[in-house]
């Protein structure tokens, strides 16, 4: 059985809390709340954590922030998509810049398609009209946003070498 790593867990759980709360700072853009917050808790557990808590503390954020009422069902793709393929993409190059541009792919092209069907089961008909031409553009820039706080934040620690401690320390057996 593979050993749970405790410390993980427990960023992942502080992670997810600053998403929700994060999301108390969104702003509306057409029918979407963007939340740039989630999108920086995306690309700090990609780096720190890995994909699968990424995923995982995605999912929850967006589930509590839907029970909460300070998001929409559209916070499931629009976070998710992105969550994943930028931790993949860390996984793989160990490079801020693709990972920064996994989460900007990931949320505003495959989120922002993924919402049309989302808005099409969930949200009616008169929305689901507008998800695919209309909720894109919206999770482009709430992720830009998201992206470049998470930028600044990962560069500066990249610089001073304190990544590299708060890596190993994570990663240790």
């Amino acid at each position: 059985m593979k050993k749970i790593n405790v410390q993980k867990m427990c960023i992942a759980g502080i992670l997810c809390a600053v998403a929700v709360v994060g999301s108390l700072f969104s702003f509306p853009i057409f029918g979407s709340k963007c939340a740039p917050v989630q999108h920086l808790v995306n690309v700090i557990c990609a780096v720190l954590l890995g994909p699968w808590y990424g995923l995982v503390v995605a999912f929850l954020a967006s589930l509590l922030r839907n029970l909460f009422a300070l998001g929409s069902l559209l916070a499931f793709p629009g976070s998710m998509f992105g969550a994943l393929l930028c931790g993949l993409m860390y996984r793989k190059f160990k490079k801020l810049l693709p990972t920064l541009a996994g989460e900007l792919f990931g949320t505003s092209v495959l989120g922002g398609l993924c919402a049309y069907p989302v808005a099409i089961v969930f949200l009616g008909k008169s929305a689901a009209e507008l998800a695919f031409y209309v909720y894109v553009v919206p999770f482009l820039i709430s992720t830009a946003g998201g992206c470049v706080l998470a930028g600044m934040l990962f560069f500066s620690l990249q610089k001073t070498g304190v990544l590299k401690k708060m890596q190993g320390e994570l990663n240790r057996k």
